[in-house]
């Protein structure tokens, strides 16, 4: 059974985050919250943490992972991020958005979308995962919080405690924020061509589209 470990989303108590970031560094994965939606996460170079949750929610090897990162220089170690693009980034941070960019050498290739050598990132304006990172050092690998037993309607139709019991057995650690389970997602946006393209219009996506217009800059939708 998962160790469950209750933060407050605002002012995450220091030594609950010790004893997070212990069990993660020990090849953990976690069930977390974010700005949006709960995570599946581990520590980006554990393996054996990528391998379980791709088995968890069932995954392909083409399944789009998201690097949550501490920063704009953050993503710049792991992305290639062409000048608009850094302009844009830097506005939209930390927030729920989802950056698909291509890759540098230092994402392991496990990680990868094999066929476009892409990942997603993320800042999320939340404590707790900001304060995660900062004691880590390094970024998590994630995906949003899903099991088959879910069907189409995900987590619309669950409360927070079902979703915590489905996956007790499945992860090492389940950080409880103690609020209601939000089925909203990040907007993600597609920024490996010269023109961004919007997968997904979710959280945010008002500010992301006023940052474009005023910058006089165009975007494609999906």
């Amino acid at each position: 059974m998962a160790e469950k470990i209750k933060l407050h989303p605002d002012t995450p108590h220091v030594k609950r985050i010790f004893e997070i970031t212990d069990i993660m560094r020990n090849d953990g994965v976690a069930l977390l919250p974010t700005d949006s939606q709960y995570a599946l996460a581990a520590v980006y170079t554990n393996k054996k943490g990528v391998d379980r949750i791709r088995q968890i929610r069932h995954l392909g090897k083409d399944h789009l992972f998201t690097l949550i990162c501490d920063s704009l220089s953050g993503i710049s170690k792991f992305a290639k991020i062409s000048d608009e693009n850094f302009k844009i980034i830097k506005r939209l941070i930390p927030g729920p958005y989802t950056f698909v960019l291509p890759a540098t050498k230092e994402v392991p290739k496990l990680l990868l979308n094999s066929r476009r050598k892409t990942i997603g990132f993320r800042v999320p304006d939340y404590p707790i995962c900001q304060k995660l990172i900062e004691e880590l050092g390094e970024p998590l690998i994630a995906t949003t919080a899903k099991t088959p037993e879910l069907g189409d309607d995900g987590l619309d139709s669950i409360f927070r405690e079902e979703l915590f019991r489905l996956l007790d057995k499945q992860v090492d650690v389940i950080v409880d924020n103690e609020q209601e389970l939000s089925s909203d997602q990040s907007t993600i946006v597609d920024m490996t061509e010269e023109v961004p393209l919007i997968l997904r219009r979710g959280l945010g996506i008002e500010e992301l589209e006023y940052v474009f217009q005023s910058n006089n800059l165009v975007f494609e939708e999906a």
